[in-house]
Order: structure tokens, then C-alpha cells, then sequence
């Protein structure tokens, strides 16, 4: 028993980590130090793995150059394995569908001796000088403690930063953070209809060979051959202005007939930090995709006998808070496609602002082959020296979060993690002190 806000609460774990939030971070990293004979407890507030993934129906992964390896390889050759064809033969995408790749991260959690805790919420930490010793879980039982020697946090939110006196920034230079999704999913769709409706109007955005893959998209201004019915829906008063800014579905492998959608994009609310936004955001999101999926049915061919099958089970928060750790990715190192010697990871997905109001000119995209590199000194602090971070939240500046926050690269980043934690733990060494070159070496991010 420990002594907490005036309670005797019980510890009911003692563990050599613990990892905060089982999304696309934190499911590689707990896989990752539990391989390496770490006991390693990994803590999810939903009662699903895969984060953004596949509780806010975040797929398929954005295309990269960068060649999947390591723990992210073994996850989509496991998915192959399944049924579920990650390669659509034409584009750098990674496909996925939710249920598959839900049931695939459990199974191979549980193979490394990794037990997973669902839904729990940290809500606090315990620290004796300037390391973590227990965090404050609350649970079905009530509050209850976690003791552990290091601490991952995949939490997406910097949530044990931010309980630990970490400093951590969020949103521009404005506090705005970028929009936010609530995404959905569409059953009962006749897909070799709709690509020979979409492609018989000239549509060439998108080129997939494969007859099984596909996507449709409609951004007001930009040439996509969909405008015109969309407009038609805004004028019969189906669709409301905030509906068509951004329009975007893609098939699901292994689910045929199956629709994923990246939108609506929620008009109006520049804070994801605020519980009231966000919730706010649900409703109106809601209310969106009711009115789009209602017309989908009515006028896009091949939807006649389409339904809604599902909502997200949480919002697609893309940035909220960003820790400020011993280094700071900024533009400037996307700019200069920076390389550092304790690199722990590649990335080379474009600045990919999402702004609720206005842009900018950013940085130029990437040609096949470029990268910048992520260092290990982006994933440390100087406050806590038991502390790790690992997702979308790791050090670096609103711009740059942009483009480090796609699946592939947060994949690497949570794994680069878990071989930390093995190799502090073995060499007694702090997080926060461990020579990152030592994790370039394991993460062969340079082959």
C-alpha cells in the first residue's frame, strides 16, 4: 500500500516498465522491451490496441520511402499472413483493417509475456527525487498503483509529462492546434461500381492497378471530378458548406464492400487540448457524417444499398501536446534533411498541416529517396530520468510534428523505445543519460 490525496491505495503491480498507451507507439514499444526479457506492463484507456490505428479508424498508413523493418515489418507480414494484403502494388501505402490488426497486436503482446491493462487511465505519478517510482491508475477497481522502474509514455497526449512537471507546448504559434477527424465506415458498397463511375468521369487521382483497392476523394478547388455532385447536394440542402471542404474513402482488405472514410474534418475548434472541444467535436462530427452518409446513398453510384456501419470509437486528434525534450525537431531539420549520430529512426512524410484557419507556405515535399532522421535526444528529457516518450508527442516543434506523425515512422520511434528501456535497465543506466548511438546500432536505421 502506498499513501496518495489522503488514501492507502494498493500497488498492485511492481514491474520493470511500464508502458502508458497501446497505440501505434506503444504497442511496438511494450512488444519491443518485452522480447528483450523486460516485464513490461503496457496501460490502454480503450479496451482496444492500435490507438488511432483502430480505435479512431486511421488507415491505411500514409505512404512512405522509407522501407518497413523491424517490429513494423513483422506486424504487416503478420497481417498477410491473415488475409489482409498491406500492398496495393502501386502506391508506398500500408493497408489494414481494424478488427484484423486489433486481434494481431493482442496475440502478439501476449507471445512476449506482455500483459496489457485496458481500460485504465494514468492520472498521476509518484516520484522520488527526479525519477518516476509509481503512477496512479485509476480503474474498474477504483484507484490503484503501478510500481516500476522506467516509464514509455505513448500516451499521444504527454499525459505523464505533463503530470511529472515535463515541460510540454501545444498547437502554432497561435495555441491553434490542427483539426480534428471523426472518421466512419461504410458497409453494403458495390466497389467495382463505384471506380467505374469515379474513373468513367476522368478521375485520375487515384492509379491503384489492383481491383481491390481503391479510394475517392473531393477537396473543393482541386480538379476531382466528384465536386459537381457535391455541390449539387450543398445546393439541394443535403450538405452544408462545412461538409464538402474535405472528402476522402478508402477500401478496407479483407473487409469486401467496406468504406473507410477520412472525414468529417471538424469545422470551428482550434484546441484539442480542451475536453469541452473535444467533445463538442464528437457531436458535431456525428451530426456530419449522418448528413454524408445519407448522401452517399442517394446519389453516389454503387452506394445504393450502402449503410453506415460504424463510428470511431474516439476522435483523430493529429497534434495536442508536445514534450520539450533534449532536442527539438523543427522545420528546419526537414528542410535540411538532417542527420544526427544517435539517429533512431527515418521520416519522410511531407508537413501535412491540417489548420482549422489558414496556411502557409511550408516545406517542400520529399522525393523518393530523402529522408531526415529522428534522434534519440528528441525522446528524452532533462527533468525526469526515468522517462521515455514515444508517438506523436516525442520533442519537436508544431510544424515538424506535421510530418513525424505518421504510423511507419511512430512504429520505429516506439520500438527505438523499448530497446532503450532493455539496454538502461541492463547497463543500470538513466534513460536520459543512455548514449543514444548505442539504440542506432540496434535499429540498423541506416541499412
Amino acid at each position: 500500500m502506498i499513501h496518495y490525496a489522503g488514501h492507502e491505495i494498493k500497488v498492485v503491480r511492481e514491474v520493470d516498465c511500464v508502458v502508458v498507451g497501446g497505440g501505434t507507439s506503444g504497442v511496438t514499444a511494450a512488444y519491443t522491451a518485452a522480447s528483450e526479457g523486460v516485464d513490461t506492463l503496457l496501460i490502454e484507456k480503450t479496451i482496444a490496441l492500435g490507438g488511432t490505428q483502430t480505435n479512431a479508424l486511421v488507415s491505411p498508413m500514409m505512404p512512405t520511402h522509407v522501407q518497413p523493418r523491424g517490429v513494423n515489418r513483422y506486424i504487416l507480414d503478420r497481417l498477410e499472413e491473415r488475409g489482409v494484403k498491406t500492398d496495393d502494388g502501386t502506391t508506398n501505402c500500408r493497408w489494414f483493417n481494424v478488427e484484423t490488426l486489433t486481434s494481431l497486436l493482442d496475440e502478439l503482446l501476449e507471445q512476449v509475456g506482455c500483459q496489457v491493462l485496458y481500460d485504465a487511465v494514468v492520472i498521476d505519478v509518484l516520484k522520488d527525487d527526479d525519477a518516476i517510482t509509481h503512477l496512479i491508475v485509476q480503474t474498474c477497481a477504483g484507484l490503484v498503483a503501478i510500481q516500476t522502474q522506467t516509464v514509455i509514455d505513448a500516451s499521444a497526449d504527454a499525459v505523464v509529462a505533463r503530470v511529472s512537471d515535463i515541460p510540454t507546448s501545444s498547437g502554432d504559434e497561435n495555441g491553434h492546434n490542427q483539426q480534428m477527424t471523426f472518421r466512419f465506415e461504410m458497409g453494403g458498397v458495390d466497389l467495382a461500381r463505384v471506380r467505374d463511375y469515379v474513373l468513367g468521369l476522368g478521375e485520375t487521382f487515384c492509379q491503384i492497378e489492383d481491383p481491390n483497392f481503391f479510394e475517392i476523394v473531393m477537396v473543393p478547388g482541386k480538379g476531382h471530378v466528384l465536386e459537381g455532385l457535391f455541390r449539387d447536394g450543398l445546393a439541394t440542402g443535403e450538405l452544408t458548406a462545412d461538409d464538402l471542404k474535405y472528402f476522402q474513402g478508402f477500401t478496407q482488405p479483407g473487409k469486401p464492400g467496406v468504406f473507410s472514410f477520412n472525414c468529417p474534418h471538424i469545422p470551428g475548434l482550434t484546441d484539442t487540448t480542451d475536453p469541452f472541444a473535444r467533445s463538442e467535436a464528437v457531436r458535431i462530427g456525428r451530426q456530419m457524417m449522418q448528413r454524408l452518409s445519407r448522401f452517399l446513398v442517394r446519389h453516389l453510384p454503387g452506394f445504393e444499398s450502402a449503410f453506415l456501419l460504424k463510428e470511431a470509437t474516439q476522435l483523430g486528434i493529429r497534434e495536442s501536446y508536445r514534450i520539450q525534450g533534449k532536442y527539438v525537431l523543427s522545420e528546419t531539420d526537414y528542410a535540411n534533411r538532417a542527420r544526427f549520430h544517435d539517429a533512431i529512426a527515418k521520416g519522410d512524410w511531407y508537413v501535412d498541416v491540417h489548420r482549422v484557419k489558414g496556411d502557409e507556405a511550408l516545406p517542400k515535399k520529399y522525393t523518393a529517396g530523402e529522408y531526415y532522421e529522428i534522434p534519440y535526444r528528441a525522446l528524452i528529457v532533462n527533468e525526469v530520468t526515468n522517462v521515455i516518450f514515444a508517438g506523436r508527442h516525442i520533442s519537436s516543434t508544431f510544424l515538424m510534428q506535421a510530418s513525424l506523425r505518421i504510423q511507419p515512422t511512430l512504429r520505429d520511434v516506439g520500438e527505438a523505445t523499448g530497446l532503450a528501456v532493455a539496454l538502461a535497465l541492463k547497463t543500470k543506466t538513466a534513460l536520459n543519460e543512455l548514449d543514444g548511438r548505442l539504440i542506432r546500432e540496434r535499429m540498423e536505421v541506416l541499412q
